[in-house]
């Protein structure tokens, strides 16, 4: 017999902020089902740098590294 599973809608933030922690760019801010999701970033309007990104939803936050080169 199989189950099916509900993994349920979840709120997802993902956003660039720049190397003084101001926030730059929301890539997403909605609810969503769960499960793998892609944000496409497009650097065009930024300058070379040093940039984070930080995903959260739910109780988990995570913010990694990340740099621009043109």
């Amino acid at each position: 017999m199989k189950r099916n599973r509900t993994l349920g809608v979840i709120m997802i933030t993902k956003n660039i902020i720049d190397i003084t922690g101001s926030e730059i760019k929301t890539l997403v801010n909605e609810f969503r089902n769960a499960g793998g999701h892609e944000a496409e970033f497009n650097g065009a309007d930024l300058s070379s740098g040093v940039y984070y990104y930080k995903m959260e939803t739910g109780n988990f936050s995570e913010i990694k590294k990340m740099i621009l080169i043109k």
